[in-house]
C-alpha cells in the first residue's frame, strides 16, 4: 500500500522535499535579521524591508543620494543585523560601495535569476522592492561579483575600446558602401534619360551648383516647369523656413521642415560652399554675373543656394 501509495502521489511527494528543506533553511537562519531591498534608479531609489516577524513592508521612495541613503540606514537601527541587495543593473556599484563602507552587509544579485510568478505581469516599484525582501530573506538570490574601483574603471577603460573599435568597423563598412554609392550615382546620371541630364547640366551653369546638387534638386522636385511661381518651388523643396505666429508670439522651427529635407540641405550646402569660395568687392560685379544672379532669383534657385 505505501508503494502504491507513492506512485499515485509521487509529484506531491516530490513537491514536498523542496518545502521541507526551505523550512530547514529558514529555521538554520538568524531571526533577528531584517532584509533591505533596494530598487535603485539614477534618481530615486524604492526601498522595502522584510521583518524578522516575517512581515514585508515598503518604506517609500527616496532621493538616491548618498546622505539620504545614510540617513536611512540610520533610521533601519543596528547595521550588524542588516543585509541589503538590489539589482545589478547601469547604475553601477556606487550604492553597494556606500553601503559597505557604512558597515552593512550588501549583496548585488542577478536581475535574470530572481524567481518570478508566470502570471504575475504587474511591474512597479515597491512590488518589486517587497518581492525581492522575501526572496532574500529566503535565500533564493543569487548574488554577483562586485569589483573594486580601481577594477571597474579599467573594465570601464576595456570595454569604451572596444565600443569604439565596433564603431570604426561599421564606419569603415559605411565608407566602403559610400564609395560604391558615389559610383553608382555616376554611372545612374550618366544613363539617366536626356531630358533628365539635359536639366542636370543646366542646373550645373548656376553659381554653387554642381553634379551631386543638380541631381538631388531633379530626383527630388520633380521637372520644374510644373511650378507656375517661385514660391510654389520653394515652398514645396522645403528651403522656405518655416515660421509660426500665434497670439503675437513669433516662432521658427529649427532646420527644415519639409517631408523631402535632402534639397535644401543640399542647397544650404551649395550656398555655404559659393560664399566661402569668392566674394566679390562691392561695385566689381560685371553685368553677366548680375544678369546670372537675376535669371536664378526668377527660377527661385539663388536664396537657397
Amino acid at each position: 500500500m505505501t508503494g502504491s501509495r507513492s506512485q499515485d502521489v509521487g509529484y506531491a511527494v516530490g513537491a514536498s522535499k523542496p518545502r521541507r528543506a526551505t523550512c530547514e533553511r529558514s529555521r538554520s537562519l538568524p531571526s533577528n535579521l531584517r532584509y533591505l531591498r533596494l530598487d535603485v534608479h539614477a534618481e530615486t531609489i524604492a526601498v522595502a524591508v522584510a521583518e524578522p516577524s516575517g512581515e514585508v513592508r515598503s518604506l517609500g521612495v527616496i532621493p538616491n543620494r548618498p546622505e539620504t541613503v545614510a540617513q536611512l540606514i540610520r533610521k533601519l537601527g543596528s547595521r550588524e543585523h542588516l543585509r541589503a541587495c538590489y539589482e545589478a543593473g547601469p547604475c553601477g556599484y556606487v550604492l553597494y560601495w556606500q553601503l559597505t563602507k557604512l558597515g552593512v552587509a550588501c549583496d548585488v544579485v542577478a536581475p535574470t535569476l530572481v524567481p518570478t510568478k508566470p502570471g504575475d505581469r504587474v511591474k512597479t516599484d515597491r512590488r518589486d522592492a517587497e518581492n525581492l525582501a522575501r526572496c532574500h530573506r529566503a535565500g533564493d538570490l543569487t548574488p554577483v561579483w562586485v569589483p573594486d574601483v580601481a577594477h571597474e574603471a579599467l573594465r570601464d577603460l576595456v570595454r569604451a575600446r572596444e565600443a569604439a573599435k565596433q564603431d570604426q568597423l561599421r564606419a569603415r563598412h559605411r565608407l566602403g558602401k559610400f564609395d560604391r554609392l558615389e559610383q553608382a550615382l555616376d554611372t545612374a546620371i550618366t544613363a539617366a534619360p536626356g531630358a533628365l541630364r539635359s536639366i542636370i547640366a543646366a542646373l550645373r551653369c548656376l553659381r554653387g551648383i554642381r553634379q551631386l546638387t543638380a541631381a538631388t534638386l531633379v530626383s527630388e522636385v520633380g521637372p520644374l516647369s510644373r511650378f507656375t511661381h517661385p514660391r510654389q518651388l520653394m515652398g514645396y523643396s522645403g528651403t522656405v523656413p518655416a515660421t509660426r505666429i500665434c497670439a503675437g508670439s513669433w516662432s521658427k522651427p529649427p532646420g527644415p521642415t519639409a517631408a523631402r529635407p535632402n534639397a535644401p540641405r543640399r542647397c544650404a550646402r551649395a550656398s555655404a560652399g559659393n560664399r566661402t569660395r569668392s566674394r566679390p568687392s562691392p561695385g566689381r560685379r560685371s553685368t553677366a554675373s548680375v544678369r546670372g544672379i537675376a535669371v536664378s532669383s526668377g527660377a527661385g534657385n539663388q536664396r537657397p543656394m
